[in-house]
């Protein structure tokens, strides 16, 4: 579910997303056409089995705080196999310094 999303002076979104038993999300990157797009996911509630986050490289991460670059690692979710995740995901793209 979309919360709050902006493509207006600052691209960004926030997502409430909920993981149902059997959900998963393969691994993948997130294009981008310029910037560097930055995603920060804070785990609501755990599934009781499953529905753990992978990621190539984490910028910050603990148990339930994923800070990544979707753009330049590959990410994915496990099969949730009881119980359902809540996440909370809040992403953002810096745009390309115009300087030069």
């Amino acid at each position: 579910m979309l919360l709050i999303g902006s493509n207006w002076l600052l691209q960004f979104d926030c997502y409430l997303l909920r993981f149902g038993e059997g959900a998963a999300i393969p691994a993948h990157t997130d294009r981008l056409d310029a910037g560097c797009h930055y995603r920060l996911n804070i785990i609501v509630k755990k599934a009781k089995r499953g529905g753990d986050f992978i990621c190539q490289t984490c910028i910050f991460e603990t148990d339930r705080i994923k800070l990544f670059r979707p753009d330049l690692y590959e990410h994915a979710v496990s099969k949730v196999e009881r119980g359902q995740r809540y996440v909370l995901s809040i992403g953002w793209v810096r745009k390309a310094s115009s300087k030069r």
